[in-house]
């Protein structure tokens, strides 16, 4: 069975502006599902498990896709594990909301649930998310990590989850001077780059096409101290 991470730049699905985006994954999750209604499980553990995400979420894949909406709540105890691998097991798609990385991917790991939703990207469900949704597959990530605790000015580089070999960034059309810089000084070689409202779509580890609901994402990489960028069409 193919594997598929859809990666979402960013972008406000309470405005709908990644809609075109949410369309090819209602259709994907609605392929995985066959005769029966898709299921889309949401997890916004980065955003603190916010109820008004979810709300906005449910409100774009149900009312306009008529996707199931469920929610995977992990912050403040309201589920126990049995519930989360439940909901995981019944999913033919798993979104993961935006917020802080670290924060989601610490907790994810403290209570197992990584080894959960790999398993399940394993197993062919659909996976994406917007913004720390999109990166936390990847092995590295480019996150506001430090900016969010008031502890440095600057984005950092951190570890994901590794489903995907290489470095990320979400918001490339805000972060573009920041981001070029600290990939020219780092022993990487290329780097993926989404702006809000753009996604790549990752097809058994490898990207196969690109998603726009009016932004781009790119293949970045280096030559004698120059960035060149390729964009994902």
């Amino acid at each position: 069975m193919d594997k598929y991470i859809i990666a979402i730049g960013g972008g406000e699905i309470k405005n709908k502006t990644t809609l075109k985006i949410d369309e090819y994954i209602a259709n994907l999750a609605k392929l995985h599902a066959g005769e029966k209604r898709a299921n889309a499980l949401f997890f916004g553990t980065a955003s603190h498990d916010s109820m008004p995400y979810f709300n906005s979420f449910r409100k774009t894949y149900t009312s306009v896709f008529d996707i199931k909406a469920e929610v995977g709540l992990l912050v403040y105890g309201e589920m126990d594990m049995q519930k989360i691998k439940d909901k995981i097991a019944a999913a033919d798609c798993i979104y993961v909301g935006g917020g802080d990385t670290v924060f989601m991917l610490d907790l994810w790991r403290e209570k197992g649930v990584d080894k959960l939703l790999i398993d399940a990207y394993e197993q062919g469900k659909i996976i994406c998310g917007l913004s720390a949704g999109a990166i936390c597959w990847f092995t590295d990530m480019y996150t506001d990590y430090e900016i969010m605790r008031g502890k440095s000015a600057e984005y950092s580089l951190h570890k994901g989850l590794g489903l995907i070999d290489g470095l990320i960034t979400p918001h490339f059309n805000e972060r573009e001077k920041d981001f070029n810089e600290t990939f020219l000084d780092s022993e990487f070689e290329s780097a993926y780059a989404i702006e809000n409202d753009a996604a790549i779509v990752f097809k058994n580890g490898v990207p196969v096409k690109g998603l726009s609901s009016g932004g781009k994402a790119y293949v970045l990489s280096k030559e004698n101290g120059v960035i060149k960028r390729c964009e994902i069409e």
